[in-house]
């Protein structure tokens, strides 16, 4: 286009065009990514807590809320999901006297 002297509106337009679709294809990407890594963790950590781990309730909460967290929210639920999980298994350890 620039090659054959098109009017610099019309490039412009295409350039954003093309940026929106590549910004909204990596902000799908990154959610479902994010989306797949805190369904991971929200198992594990239900696994690992058969409702004696005293989080019970957080984990629940977190659990509940998977569905319509924005993906802003998503990173923070993940590290305090994966805080939680660290937690119980830190517990466990100390139950079974391995620590």
């Amino acid at each position: 286009m620039l090659d054959q002297d098109t009017d610099p509106d019309k490039i412009l337009i295409q350039f954003k065009a093309a940026q929106k679709g590549l910004d909204k294809a990596n902000f799908l990407l990154l959610d479902e990514t994010y989306r797949k890594a805190l369904a991971i963790k929200i198992s594990e950590t239900v696994e690992a807590c058969p409702g004696d781990c005293g989080n019970e309730d957080r984990i629940e909460f977190i659990r509940k809320q998977f569905p319509n967290l924005e993906l802003d929210t998503l990173t923070s639920q993940i590290k305090e999901i994966d805080a939680l999980k660290k937690r119980i298994d830190s517990n466990d350890l100390d139950k079974d006297g391995l620590s």
